[in-house]
């Protein structure tokens, strides 16, 4: 029997870890919601790359969509650790990006030590990043930068304008990755987001 392991009752506590700390937020978002967020988003996404653009351009290399999906449910566990770093401060300079990340493999690293030594292949392949084929990784920061997005827009529509730039900046970077996933996600499933809880029941 393996010692007592502490991995899941730390992670738990990213519930506690408050997203966007340093903007006035009329809805407010942790990163175990934002997790969660990312997860769905991922997995869709997996599901489009799968079943939409991979037939459409005649190429049969599907990804393990479950397998993306679990990794974006962790993918902020590091932040258990390291706290939740504002984008405009992480993307301030490349010195800083390059240091925060540096500072985010350690975190997924000690992490994985939590976990019991004859489970931690199988979790590697999830906690950690650097292990992932380009694809998910793409897919990953995707759906990420959507949640932002849908987070950015929500705000909008609360009528906090403090959310403005973040939603162009964001936007911008969606649109700079040519990921025709997003372009698909962005178009059917998207503005649903803008409707009412009325007008969503209607269908």
């Amino acid at each position: 029997m393996s010692k007592t392991s502490h991995f899941f009752a730390y992670i738990s506590r990213l519930r506690w870890i408050k997203r966007w700390s340093l903007m006035r937020n009329a809805i407010h978002e942790d990163v175990a919601v934002h997790s969660w967020e990312v997860a769905t988003i991922a997995h869709a996404l997996a599901v489009i790359h799968n079943q939409v653009i991979q037939k459409q351009q005649g190429n049969g290399n599907p990804i393990d969509a479950y397998r993306l999906t679990t990794v974006a449910i962790y993918h902020d566990a590091s932040e258990v650790i390291t706290g939740d770093m504002p984008t405009p401060v992480k993307y301030h300079s490349d010195a800083m990006k390059e240091a925060y990340k540096g500072v985010e493999r350690k975190a997924q690293h000690e992490l994985l030590a939590l976990i019991p030594e004859e489970m931690q292949s199988d979790f590697a392949s999830v906690l950690l990043e650097e292990e992932l084929p380009q694809i998910y990784q793409i897919l990953l920061k995707a759906a990420d930068r959507l949640s932002a997005l849908l987070k950015c827009r929500a705000e909008l529509r609360a009528g906090n304008k403090e959310f403005e730039q973040a939603e162009k900046d964001i936007s911008q970077r969606l649109a700079e990755m040519n990921c025709p996933e997003v372009d698909y996600f962005l178009s059917v499933f998207a503005p649903g987001y803008d409707m009412s809880l009325d007008n969503l029941l209607d269908g």
